[in-house]
């Protein structure tokens, strides 16, 4: 159902609970904002806050301004709980101890 004025994209987001992804069909020159807004998203997640939830299209950092092209997956992102890094080392300070002693040999 694509012609030269329209293009279709999708709008994803997810929590550890539910996933949605919103195929819609927008004109072509729309930008992210426009068509987060148009997908009508933030209804069925309204702790969505475009001023600090980071944004992708297929797990690449963009912006709102940016102008979509056919097939595009917009990608809105939840904020980390916990820094990866810092989950990585108390997991290597955990190895490390369950390594030492270690009983009968």
């Amino acid at each position: 159902m694509t012609d030269n004025q329209s293009i279709l994209v999708e709008v994803a987001y997810a929590t550890p609970e539910k996933q949605l992804i919103i195929p819609i069909t927008v004109k072509a020159g729309t930008t992210v904002q426009e068509a987060i807004d148009l997908s009508g998203i933030k209804k069925e997640f309204p702790q969505i806050d475009l001023d600090r939830d980071p944004i992708g299209i297929f797990g690449k950092h963009t912006t709102l301004d940016k102008t979509l092209r056919e097939k595009d997956r917009i990608e809105i992102y939840r904020p980390l709980i916990a820094d990866p890094k810092e989950i990585r080392r108390q997991r290597a300070e955990q190895g490390k101890k369950m390594k030492k002693g270690g009983g009968d040999a």
